[in-house]
């Protein structure tokens, strides 16, 4: 199965000591059409607002999902915030709600939250944005499903509006005016690293449950193809899941061969691990590396494991990235034998700050990552066996990583 990106002139890539560089893309994927009338735009932007608006109201129930941080200790004046994630089921997400919300309360500023209805609802993110150029906001922060919604973060800006990507990077990258994120492609190498040292030298028969397999984000091809890269394995081009030999040899510490069994898209989901590593052990039953977008998906493949007879952490191992409670809870307990943790509590936090500083007429922040192209919120491994193989990470014990836990 390969998945294939859009066209993109200058794609990322790495070099021989896997420091990834990221080349400026121009222009934008998809432009707004000129051709429309005045009238058809403005009958498109309202249909768009009042959906929106049942869509918030949907999600808040009798509450309204609008906080008002007045009894904070800043003085945020009239500002207004915008955060729109990919649904508000997953407790990444809600945990960025969370941070989010703390923030503002302490600026004293207003956010308004929003989601998609699920993984993958591009359409809901859509509208989430019109409204909040429709009421006028000084800011959005996004975690983007896929490139669908660059026409609308576009307008966005257009529109005054201060665009922060959250966790998730944009394609192209300067569709939004920065991105706050953990650098997902060192996540992936992270755990590459780890599964190739515990290895040492056995054949690898991989699985990999990833998200999605009818569209491109940067979140699933740079953990997926990092996980790769990180065992060192060698492989196409970066923004292509599947696109690499499915045998071989991976070079990583000891090295020894490799297969890949299977890719499968889990919709990053608990249900979706488990059937997706169902199919998986229907094509081999000897998988001894089991690759996840996040720890959710994990659980569902540790489960279908299970039931097929397979002890994790002896018969097979299980990497993954995320660093929610439950996932490094996962890791003391052996459910999960190594995972990458993410911070999106310091994502919303410091996105919120930043729009609020930008509207009360301060600088726009900086990019702070390696190769100088997002705003890196930091990653650390979470094991309790570390390996002497693991560079792209510092490696912490389950106890520190649970002490630093969102979720």
């Amino acid at each position: 199965m390969v998945h294939q990106p859009p066209d993109l002139s200058q794609p990322w890539d790495y070099d021989d000591d896997a420091a990834k560089t990221v080349s400026s893309r121009g222009g934008n994927l998809v432009e707004w059409n000129q051709g429309r009338t005045t009238m058809n735009r403005t009958l498109t932007r309202l249909l768009a607002v009042l959906a929106a608006l049942a869509m918030l109201a949907a999600a808040c129930g009798d509450d309204d999902d609008t906080d008002a941080g007045g009894d904070g200790g800043g003085d945020g004046g009239d500002v207004t915030v915008s955060l729109i994630t990919k649904d508000s089921t997953n407790p990444f997400f809600v945990a960025m709600q969370e941070g989010a919300r703390q923030k503002a309360d302490e600026l004293g500023i207003e956010i308004q939250i929003g989601s998609g209805q699920e993984e993958g609802d591009d359409q809901g993110q859509i509208d989430l944005i019109e409204t909040a150029i429709a009421q006028g906001h000084d800011g959005i922060l996004i975690t983007p499903i896929s490139v669908n919604v660059n026409d609308a973060i576009e307008r966005a800006r257009d529109a005054g509006l201060y665009v922060i990507a959250l966790d998730t990077p944009t394609d192209p990258p300067d569709v939004v005016d920065i991105t706050f994120a953990t650098d997902n492609c060192l996540a992936g190498e992270a755990i590459g690293q780890w599964a190739a040292g515990k290895l040492d030298g056995d054949k690898a028969t991989i699985a990999r449950l990833v998200i999605f397999d009818d569209r491109v984000v940067s979140v699933d091809y740079c953990r997926d193809n990092g996980f790769l890269r990180g065992m060192g394995i060698d492989i196409g081009d970066l923004t292509v899941i599947g696109d690499e030999a499915t045998t071989g040899n991976y070079t990583t510490g000891t090295g020894g061969e490799y297969e890949i069994v299977c890719i499968e898209a889990t919709g990053a989901n608990e249900e979706g691990g488990r059937t997706g590593m169902e199919t998986c052990l229907s094509q081999n039953p000897d998988i001894n590396v089991v690759y996840t977008i996040n720890e959710p998906t994990a659980f569902g493949a540790a489960a279908a494991l299970e039931a097929a007879g397979k002890v994790v952490g002896e018969d097979v191992i299980i990497v993954s990235v995320d660093g929610g409670l439950t996932g490094v809870q996962a890791v003391q307990e052996g459910g999960i034998q190594a995972t990458s943790q993410q911070y999106p509590l310091r994502m919303a936090s410091l996105g919120v700050e930043a729009i609020t500083e930008i509207a009360q007429g301060g600088d726009a922040p900086e990019n702070t990552s390696a190769d100088g192209t997002f705003f890196d919120t930091g990653v650390a491994l979470c094991t309790d066996d570390p390996m002497d193989t693991v560079t792209a990470a510092d490696q912490e014990d389950s106890q520190y990583c649970i002490d630093n836990a969102w979720g």
